[in-house]
């Protein structure tokens, strides 16, 4: 990749433009989720080379409405110039067919490849193509000269593809193409491709409608291009651009049906997929400690992950820290540092955790509410980041607590305790997952609080461990079955590690005799006390596998109990191999304390 500031046509220095209304107002704010719209050149923004007044008058609104516009197209910079002086109502263009970016407001060139070699196309005219423009990384033609293309391709052995364009060949390096170039453009106004409307109308345009998060085809397009949009637009040329323009600024994101950008969280009994958005959707997720809310939510993490939308998690628990789709920064002894938390939040690439078991409950509120606050106004401003999770929420958002960000991030709120939330909070919520043996009866409790007491006096008895219900629906509740992680999730390290279980849940040391009476109030303080423990009181609980059960039934960690069963069953282990393998299998899977990994 190269850069270069000289040439290209004229171009202005623009002021900023502040996000305006929009027609998704959450909690009393606007906000928008398609940010900018990337639009080809040729046979869409244009006709013949030319570009309406009419046209150039709605991209004109859409950028007076807070969004950017980027220009996608196959030309060359210096031909693009030749229909276009002035460059400067588009925050990018990309030409070549992906090969170039420029940033009309400073002339800042970007070559995004590299151009075939001058024997390449010295060879192309020797065998008879005479039609050939040579840009900075593309090299263009007309059919039927792709056949020559491809055989002098394969016969001096380059690694180059041939893109067709409604009778024009485009040689580029492979990889170069549209999407890469929008990516690239995007990359450099911090926007995800999730947040872009894109509209086309021929073979090169499909990489780009795929790319965005809602492809458009003007009326003149391809008919393959067509069948793959989101929307056929009924308008042709630049009359389509302004039909789109239009309803980008009415519509924004109900323009795409819900299964484009909609989060499965599980089937419901007929077997159709229940569905959040991340429109500024809010999600409260609550259960009984041990019903699988973290479980969950690391399933939602992997698919946020798999389909490519950056979430950022507030951890107080060390629960997500080895979330493999995620850079996770804090530990058990050490806060997140915050100057380098909000750094990577500016990067689009990365999923952020921030582990806050470090700090006390106070320094948890005085922390994150800053946090969530920017949070809330980088979202508004690039779309990202898409989800926000929060585990534990009523330590946050109780009646004496962080108040809700505005306008709120689309946000996964998980909690044990429900009632603690304040009302404000409860009301922030658009959908509600319970989950537990007693979900429902729960649920009604949430109800009577939103005043929604009459849904559940209506409703009859439903069987299963997990319910979906939108509170502002006069529907009931629905069960249904929750997606799976496909990683092991790690439940509560730090509760567990060097937390309180409480004192019924305590691991007791008595002995054989019951000489002892000594309390393990964690996985940590076992470990110290199994180290001070004689042999006889030791092999006592061993052989009678009393700590497989207290791992199984109070830490809730089944992998970690068999395989201290398997210590427990081995009768030829002595017991300070026995502590010793214990104790490694603790640290495994929560971080030891700094100086006792050996």
């Amino acid at each position: 990749m190269s850069i270069k500031t000289s040439g290209g046509c004229s171009t202005q220095k623009r002021r900023a433009i502040g996000i305006s209304s929009d027609p998704i107002v959450v909690f009393g704010r606007s906000t928008m989720f398609f940010l900018a719209l990337a639009v080809d050149f040729d046979g869409t923004l244009a006709s013949e080379g030319l570009v309406a007044a009419e046209t150039f008058a709605a991209l004109r609104r859409l950028r007076e409405s807070g969004r950017r516009v980027v220009l996608v197209t196959g030309r060359e910079l210096r031909d693009l110039c030749t229909h276009l002086s002035d460059l400067s109502i588009f925050d990018r263009v990309v030409a070549e067919n992906g090969g170039v970016l420029l940033d009309p407001a400073n002339g800042r060139r970007t070559i995004l490849g590299a151009p075939p070699p001058a024997e390449f196309v010295e060879r192309l005219r020797r065998r008879g193509v005479d039609r050939i423009s040579v840009g900075e990384v593309v090299v263009a033609t007309w059919e039927p000269a792709e056949q020559v293309a491809l055989e002098v391709i394969r016969t001096m052995g380059l690694e180059l593809q041939v893109v067709f364009n409604k009778g024009a060949v485009m040689i580029l390096p492979t990889g170069i193409g549209k999407a890469s170039g929008l990516q690239a453009a995007l990359h450099s106004l911090s926007l995800s491709p999730h947040n872009v409307a894109a509209v086309g109308d021929a073979e090169n345009d499909h990489a780009l409608l795929r790319a965005s998060g809602c492809g458009a085809a003007v009326a003149n397009a391809t008919e393959s291009l067509a069948l793959q949009a989101d929307l056929r637009l009924r308008g042709r040329n630049g009359a389509g651009v302004v039909e789109l323009v239009d309803r980008l600024l009415a519509e924004d994101h109900a323009l795409v049906p819900p299964g484009r950008h909609g989060i499965a969280l599980g089937k419901d009994p007929n077997g159709r997929e229940i569905l959040i958005q991340p429109f500024g959707e809010s999600l409260l997720i609550f259960g009984s400690s041990g019903c699988g809310k973290s479980t969950f939510a690391t399933a939602l993490a992997e698919t946020f992950a798999a389909r490519r939308y950056e979430f950022c998690v507030i951890d107080p628990e060390g629960d997500y820290v080895d979330l493999e789709e995620a850079v996770s920064i804090g530990t058990l002894h050490t806060p997140p540092p915050m100057r380098e938390a909000l750094r990577l939040l500016q990067d689009d690439s990365v999923n952020l955790v921030l582990d806050t078991q470090a700090l006390t409950l106070a320094e948890r509120r005085a922390t994150c509410a800053p946090v969530l606050q920017h949070l809330a106004d980088l979202r508004a401003s690039t779309g990202r980041p898409h989800w926000l999770l929060v585990d534990e929420a009523h330590q946050l958002f109780s009646e004496t607590g962080t108040p809700m960000p505005t306008p709120p991030p689309a946000m996964i709120a998980l909690t044990a305790y429900p009632e603690s939330l304040s009302l404000d909070a409860l009301h922030r919520f658009d959908a509600v997952v319970a989950l537990g043996v007693d979900a429902v009866d729960r649920l009604s409790v949430i109800g009577h609080r939103l005043g929604r007491s009459s849904i559940f006096e209506n409703a009859g008895a439903s069987a299963g461990d997990a319910f979906f219900w939108r509170p502002r629906s006069d529907l009931a509740p629905v069960p249904f079955e929750r997606i799976r992680p496909v990683q092991d999730h790690k439940r509560h390290q730090g509760k567990y590690a060097k937390g309180d279980v409480g004192w019924e849940h305590s691991f007791w040391f008595r002995g054989p005799v019951n000489a002892l009476n000594t309390p393990a109030r964690n996985l940590y303080h076992f470990v110290d006390l199994a180290i001070e423990m004689d042999d006889a009181v030791w092999e006592h609980h061993l052989r009678a596998g009393d700590y497989s059960a207290w791992f199984r039934r109070v830490i809730g960690d089944e992998d970690l109990a068999r395989e201290a069963e398997r210590i427990e069953r081995d009768p030829a282990v002595p017991p300070q191999q026995s502590r010793q393998r214990i104790r490694k299998a603790i640290w495994r899977r929560y971080a030891a304390p700094a100086g006792d990994a050996g």
